[in-house]
This record gives structure tokens, C-alpha cells and sequence, in this order.
């Protein structure tokens, strides 16, 4: 599974502008050419549209829309990784330091903001 992710990560990584990525050519180029607020935009907007997916889901017993806006939300996830330098590997990373902690132990161990 995380082949996967790497794999296409290195392609997101490839498309940043600094890397020789083209706006005019890649759509992630463009998003990188746009910025933080574009990619933060869109994780928004495909985070909206799984929520809604999986709401129609739950009516309709059709789980498809589900995967198919769960995909784009972690595609643009890893856009926004990339635009801070962090990648798919970090976030696994991550969720195995987690595992075997309670959500609420979790939530307790975090530093105030």
C-alpha cells in the first residue's frame, strides 16, 4: 500500500514548479503556482464533497461516490504535504506512534496551542 503512496508522491514532488513542473501543462504545477491558499481551498472543497458522498451513501446504500471524492481528498492531502515538505512516509510515521494509544490519551498528549 504505501508503494503507492510513494509512487505518487514522487510524481506530486516532480510536478513542483522548482522541480521543472509546467502551470500550463500539470494541474499540480498550477495548484503549487497558486499556493497555500489554493491547495487549503481545495482539501476544503474535496473534504466537503466526501462528506456529502457518504451522506448519500448512507440513503442510497451506493458506497462508489465515497471513494471515488475520498481519493481526490487524499490526492490533494498530498499535494498540501508536499507543499510543506512533508510526505505520506511522515504521516504514516505518525499514525504508527499513535497506535496502541486511546484517542483521548492521544488528545491529552498534544501541547496547547
Amino acid at each position: 500500500m504505501s508503494e503507492i503512496l510513494k509512487r505518487l508522491a514522487d510524481v506530486i514532488e516532480s510536478r513542483k514548479p522548482a522541480n521543472g513542473g509546467d502551470p500550463d501543462k500539470s494541474y499540480v504545477a498550477r495548484l503549487f503556482t497558486k499556493g497555500d491558499d489554493a491547495i487549503l481551498k481545495k482539501i476544503g472543497e474535496e473534504a466537503t464533497e466526501t462528506v456529502m458522498a457518504a451522506k448519500d451513501a448512507r440513503a442510497s446504500g451506493d458506497s462508489s461516490k465515497v471513494l471515488y471524492e475520498c481519493a481526490d481528498l487524499w490526492f490533494h492531502s498530498m499535494v498540501m504535504l508536499a507543499q510543506f515538505n512533508l510526505t505520506p512516509e511522515d504521516v504514516l510515521r505518525e499514525l504508527a506512534r499513535r497506535e496502541g494509544l486511546s484517542g483521548i490519551e492521544e488528545k491529552a498528549s498534544r501541547k496547547p496551542d
